[in-house]
C-alpha cells in the first residue's frame, strides 16, 4: 500500500502538532467509535517478538480520579523539593495534570511474562518490551491529536498510587498515567518551552554522523 503525498502530510502535521496537554480539557465525552480507532491505533505498535505486552485501564470515575490527584500532589511536593530557588519556584508555578478536568484517564501497562520467560528479540536487551509499550503510547497520542483530542503524560506519580486504585497486580509493570479529552485550543509551543522552562533543542545538537560526537 503507497502513501500519497496528502497523507504523508497529515502524518508530519499531525506529529508536529502533537502536544503534552495538561489544562484546557472540556467536560464532553469521548464518543465510542472515536475512543476505539485510538486505542486499535495503540494496539497496532510495533512490539519486541510480536508479544503486545500492553493493557490498557480506562478510568472514569470521579472518586478513583481523586484519589490519583491526591498521589499526584504527594510527588509533585516531593519533586519541588529537588529544586532549589527560581527553579523551584517556576516549578510550583506550572501546570502539570489534568487528572481531574480530563473525561478519561488511562493507565497504560506491560505484562512481561504475556508470551513467556523467553521473547524473541528482547534475549540480549531485556528492556524492549517497556519499550514496545511506550510505542503504543505514540501511536495512541498521534491518533489522539488526529482526532484532535489533548493527551497528557502524567509522570509525576509513584506506581503504588496506581498500582491501589486499579487493583494492578504486582508481576505487571505500570508504565503510564494518560489524561484525554477534547481541549478549547492546541498550543502551536509545548508548554513548558512557553513557560521558559526549556527550549527545543536545534537537531544538529543531536546529529551524529558514523560515530559518536561529542557536542559539548
Amino acid at each position: 500500500m503507497k502513501i500519497s503525498q496528502a497523507e504523508r502530510d497529515a502524518v508530519y502535521k499531525t506529529i508536529f502538532a502533537r502536544r503534552d496537554v495538561r489544562r484546557e480539557f472540556l467536560p464532553d465525552p469521548i464518543p465510542d467509535a472515536v475512543l476505539k480507532r485510538i486505542l486499535l491505533a495503540a494496539h497496532h505498535a510495533p512490539s519486541v517478538g510480536f508479544m503486545q505486552p500492553w493493557d490498557f485501564i480506562l478510568v472514569t470515575d470521579k472518586a478513583c480520579k481523586t484519589n490519583i490527584k491526591q498521589g499526584f500532589l504527594q510527588a509533585h511536593a516531593e519533586a519541588a523539593e529537588l529544586f532549589h530557588g527560581d527553579r523551584r519556584t517556576q516549578y510550583q508555578s506550572l501546570k502539570l495534570e489534568g487528572i481531574e478536568e480530563s473525561p478519561l484517564g488511562i493507565c497504560v501497562t506491560c505484562d512481561r511474562n504475556r508470551t513467556g520467560s523467553v521473547v524473541l528479540g528482547r534475549t540480549a536487551k531485556p528492556e524492549m518490551d517497556l519499550f514496545s509499550s511506550v510505542c503504543a503510547i505514540q501511536n495512541m497520542w498521534l491518533a489522539a491529536r488526529a482526532e484532535n483530542i489533548g493527551l497528557g503524560w502524567v509522570s509525576i506519580l509513584h506506581d503504588n498510587v496506581l498500582r491501589e486504585n486499579l487493583n494492578i497486580p504486582e508481576h505487571i509493570d505500570i508504565i503510564a498515567y494518560l489524561c484525554l479529552g477534547y481541549v478549547e485550543q492546541f498550543h502551536d509551543t509545548p508548554d513548558l518551552q512557553r513557560a521558559g522552562w526549556l527550549d527545543r533543542q536545534d537537531m544538529s545538537n543531536v546529529l551524529h554522523q558514523g560515530v559518536w560526537e561529542d557536542k559539548n
